[in-house]
């Protein structure tokens, strides 16, 4: 019998009506001396006089993932079973590989197990993958290597910028070139069938690229569509999309008046509703076939057992785009809920997800080749040269020795109220203290605001400067009292229009408020609250940003910045950042450094509550009066 080497495989002259040999046809030849084949004569040296070894060790059943970007239009993506023996790869030929010209079987049973991964993920063509097939072969392939020479060309970073231009017509606005690069790769993954997370930093334009893909959908003739925002952001959205997409129908469905017929919400191109509305609203919401389904501030819903998270992850939809610019704030849990509602089931289940991975350094980096094709995230210094400059500016604040004493009063009072563990509602006092004394009732013998506050003097002289130049300066602090005392002490000082946000403020007034202190020719202060206002407001007026009390999560600080410094901006940002040096205030400024370090490297927070105790116990042995070396 004459055999021969084509390619990889062994094939025979005389059997040219049948398949070539089996791995396992070869094996009893070689290794258990049978001298036939299929009923022919053989003898086991005319396999060696191919110029091949043989070895009995199998090679490590593999996947081989393969990419070509290399010609016009979209990325064509490939599988193929392959063997792998120590870090070389080779495609399989039928049950066995050929690797330095030494011949590996295969595993029993590789090639039916390969052929349910196929059939499992849905896959009837293994040269011509969709992306949501290729991540279907990343989860169900538990038994094979999965060798991805595609990952770093698949990674939504890289792959957006090779995906080909989108002709779109009816959209009002001119993109930067990196919200087209966005745009093109969202639509994209639509056609492709497979959610996303948009999670460009903040101030980069997310809801304009956003818009975009809706407006693409509709033209397909894909609808309806929701956009599920915080309750503050309705109003916004309704008027980016009518700004920037006139020919789309827009539904608010909000207040007291809305609509109980799922018929209505289907007639419009785009829904837009709240999250509470939303899921209050569930049973109307559950019947309609939407068709994108579009979370904006996504880490709404980074709480899996929360009610709101629950009942969006319930809506119908043919794709979920998670948007935020803050995919994970403090642990890895955060990325879990937004992909799972991205791409339901494909990380498991939460405990399965957090046993595999670790909420450390090492544990998120495992996680990125499963996340980065359907997570789109650029920064401002990487793709927005067109924003000015940001200039952070940290400023240390030494308490005066009365504020000192007072201060360590509050730590004694804790002490002797909870001596075995102060905890938070010392925390609290404490922070409440530094944003003013007088709102904890310390120094009310000081009769004027600013003489019992170093904090509060320091301020006035930045806002002396910034006034003197005609510019306006938002400034945030968390605490009510304090936010009517800066709206107070800064009319009667500096005699400019000011005006204050917080959660006593009707949503449906917040963005009057802001257009009125746009339209303000000259200087103006806007005193926010980070969590009532920190978000979705675009206040590019001001080019000064006060954060007057610091926040324990650094998301927090960095949404509200976003405020000023963001897509529209035309002059540099000054992001002054106040703290009492060796107070409560420089432990929460030193964990937001490290905690932005860790993001850095692992697009994580901090690791949880441990992390969490450690700094409050810090901040409870601090005192102004023992100066740190």
């Amino acid at each position: 019998m004459k055999l021969k080497l084509e390619g990889t495989t062994i094939v025979t002259s005389s059997l040219t009506e049948q398949p070539p040999p089996t791995a396992e046809e070869i094996y009893e030849i070689i290794f258990e001396g049978k001298d036939t084949l299929r009923g022919q004569a053989i003898a086991s040296q005319e396999f060696y006089d191919l110029g091949l070894q043989f070895s009995d060790t199998p090679a490590s059943p593999a996947i081989l993932i393969t990419v070509d970007a290399s010609t016009p239009g979209e990325p064509s993506i490939g599988c193929l079973l392959a063997g792998k023996i120590g870090s070389t790869t080779a495609p399989a030929t039928l049950d066995y590989v050929i690797i330095d010209k030494i011949w590996y079987p295969l595993p029993q049973n590789t090639l039916s197990e390969f052929s349910n991964v196929m059939l499992q993920s849905q896959i009837s063509n293994p040269a011509a993958l969709t992306i949501g097939q290729y991540l279907e072969i990343l989860k169900r392939a538990p038994n094979f290597l999965v060798v991805d020479h595609a990952a770093e060309q698949l990674a939504a970073r890289t792959l957006s910028k090779s995906i080909p231009t989108l002709t779109l017509s009816g959209l009002e606005a001119t993109p930067y070139d990196y919200q087209q690069v966005g745009i093109r790769w969202l639509n994209f993954m639509a056609r492709q069938g497979v959610g996303s997370i948009l999670a460009d930093e903040m101030g980069l334009g997310k809801t304009l690229q956003v818009i975009a893909l809706l407006l693409a959908e509709v033209q397909a003739n894909r609808q309806p569509n929701l956009v599920v925002c915080p309750a503050t952001l309705t109003e916004n959205w309704r008027r980016e999309i009518t700004q920037f997409a006139p020919s789309l129908k827009v539904l608010v469905h909000a207040g007291p008046s809305r609509t109980g017929l799922s018929d209505q919400l289907a007639a419009a191109h785009i829904t837009v509703t709240s999250y509470e509305t939303m899921a209050g609203d569930i049973s109307i919401f559950r019947v309609v076939p939407w068709n994108v389904v579009a979370l904006d501030e996504a880490q709404n819903i980074k709480n899996p057992t929360a009610r709101r998270t629950k009942r969006a992850k319930e809506l119908p939809r043919r794709i979920g785009i998670a948007i935020t610019g803050t995919p994970v704030e403090n642990n890895l849990k955060d990325l879990w809920s937004l992909f799972d509602y991205a791409l339901p089931g494909h990380l498991g289940t939460l405990s399965e997800f957090q046993m595999q991975f670790p909420e450390t350094e090492t544990g998120a980096k495992e996680l990125e080749s499963l996340v980065s094709p359907i997570m789109l995230r650029r920064r401002i210094c990487d793709v927005a040269a067109d924003l000015p400059p940001r200039i952070d500016v940290p400023i240390a604040i030494t308490m005066d020795d009365r504020s000192s004493e007072a201060y360590d009063e509050i730590l004694k009072e804790a002490a002797a109220k909870a001596p075995e563990a102060p905890g938070l509602a010392a925390l609290v006092h404490l922070r409440m203290f530094c944003a003013h004394p007088w709102s904890v009732g310390k120094l009310r013998d000081v009769s004027l605001a600013i003489a019992c506050s170093p904090k509060l003097e320091r301020s006035f002289e930045i806002l002396e400067e910034v006034f003197t130049t005609n510019s306006k300066v938002i400034i945030f602090t968390s605490f009510n009292y304090t936010a009517r005392l800066l709206e107070r002490e800064i009319k009667r000082t500096f005699r400019v229009p000011t005006w204050l946000i917080n959660g006593s403020v009707a949503v449906t007034d917040r963005q009057s408020t802001v257009d009125e202190f746009t339209r303000i020719l000259g200087s103006a202060a806007l005193i926010l609250n980070p969590k009532a206002a920190g978000v979705g407001l675009n206040i590019t007026a001001a080019n000064h940003v006060i954060h007057y009390n610091l926040e324990w999560n650094p998301a927090v600080e960095d949404q509200a910045s976003a405020r000023s410094h963001r897509r529209g901006q035309t002059r540099p940002v000054t992001i002054h950042r106040l703290f009492y040096a060796d107070t409560v205030e420089e432990v929460i400024y030193d964990r937001m450094i490290r905690k932005r370090i860790l993001a850095e490297n692992a697009v994580i927070g901090t690791t949880g509550d441990a992390d969490d105790l450690v700094d409050i116990l810090n901040a409870l042995k601090l005192s102004p009066r023992i100066k740190s070396s």
